[in-house]
Order: C-alpha cells, then sequence, then structure tokens
C-alpha cells in the first residue's frame, strides 16, 4: 500500500572523524538508503554530520525539530562508553518522554550480531512541543548495523526471526500526531491494532 502523504525525517551523523574529513561518513547514506526502500511515503530527508560536541548535538536535534519539523530523527554513532560518546546524554536532554521499550529492543537485537551490544547506550525519546511532536532514535554507527536494527533478524532464508524496530515506529508516529506512514512489507512490516488503514485514521 502507498500513501501520499509526506513525512519529512532528519538524519545525523556524529562523528568527530567524519566531520574533519578523515575518512566518509557511512551512516547517512546507509540510513537514506535503508529508508527510501522501507517506506513507501514520499520522504524528504534533512541531513547533518556534525563532531561527537553535546551542545552541537541539542542544537542540531531541536533545529530539525523546531525548524524542519521533522516528526521523526534518527541519530548514527556517539553511544559507545568512550569520554567522547554523548549521543546519548545530548538526546535525553531534549527529549520529554523516554521511550525505553525501543532502546532495550535494539540492543537485543544487535546481540544477535556482536556481544559487545551491551556496550551501547543508545535511547530513544519523545520530544513534545505545544504543537509538534518528534520521535528519536539513537542508533548504531555501522552501516550493516543500522539496518539489522531497523529491520530485524533473518534466518538463512531471509525469513523474519525477530522484528526490526521500524516495524512499531509508525504506528508511534501516528500516536504523536504525525503523518501516517506506510512501508513496503517485504522489509519492514508495520504493525497497527487492528491493521489501520489512512481512511481509518
Amino acid at each position: 500500500m502507498h500513501n501520499d502523504e509526506q513525512i519529512t525525517i532528519g538524519l545525523v551523523s556524529i562523528s568527530d572523524r567524519a566531520y574533519d574529513g578523515s575518512y566518509e561518513d557511512q551512516g547517512i547514506p546507509a540510513l537514506t538508503g535503508w529508508l527510501s526502500a522501507a517506506i513507501t511515503n514520499p520522504c524528504r530527508f534533512e541531513s547533518r554530520l556534525i563532531p561527537d560536541e553535546k551542545e552541537q548535538i541539542e542544537k542540531t536535534l531541536l533545529e530539525l525539530i523546531e525548524e524542519e519539523r521533522c516528526p521523526l530523527i534518527f541519530t548514527t554513532g556517539g553511544t559507545g562508553p568512550t569520554r567522547r560518546d554523548v549521543t546519548p546524554e545530548a538526546t535525553l536532554a531534549i527529549g520529554t518522554k523516554e521511550m525505553p521499550g525501543l532502546a532495550e529492543q535494539m540492543r537485543q537485537i544487535s546481540l544477535h550480531f556482536v556481544p559487545t551490544a551491551v556496550l551501547s547506550r543508545q535511547v530513544a525519546v519523545i520530544r513534545e512541543d505545544p504543537d509538534h511532536s518528534t520521535l528519536i532514535l539513537n542508533l548504531p554507527g555501522r552501516p550493516g548495523a543500522i539496518r539489522q536494527t531497523l529491520e530485524g533478524v533473518r534466518d538463512a532464508d531471509g525469513n523474519l526471526r525477530v522484528p526490526g524496530i521500524f516495524t512499531a515506529i509508525p504506528y508511534c508516529i501516528e500516536l504523536i500526531g504525525g503523518p501516517f506512514i506506510t512501508t513496503d512489507p517485504a522489509i519492514s512490516p508495520a504493525w497497527r491494532p487492528g491493521k489501520a488503514t489512512p481512511e481509518q485514521k
């Protein structure tokens, strides 16, 4: 099912080395590619590449929320235990409501692939302004891990064993007043109670 309602998605890659040109950022291309394939709505992506600086991260997130009015923002990078990893702190600082289930599931999915997933401190929050709300999620930095987190765990035949977090995101966006998101079920089915359609919104 296709939906003509446009969604603006914020993408923030947080990396000192990518920002200073030491290597090419891979997080934003990975996110753009997966989301473009999974979402059947028209999408507009607002992308930012910034260093691991808490104030800069907060400022960028608020810009995407207040100026670009993104109902959904993904960050990538900066969620580990090192001193420079401050993405979770910045995300929590601008959030008004934490969504721990999403963060827990991200780590559970990653544990199917790497035991070091327990070291990730990624969080998910909602930012509630008077006339607008935004869901913000911290994703891993590696392209493969981004896809796994969003899409889930598949067996050798490609069958989905553990749903990715994106399965629940369209319904969450709907609940906080955002656009109705439809997806390609072969990549990421969108679960809603009663399988609601845009006409039932």
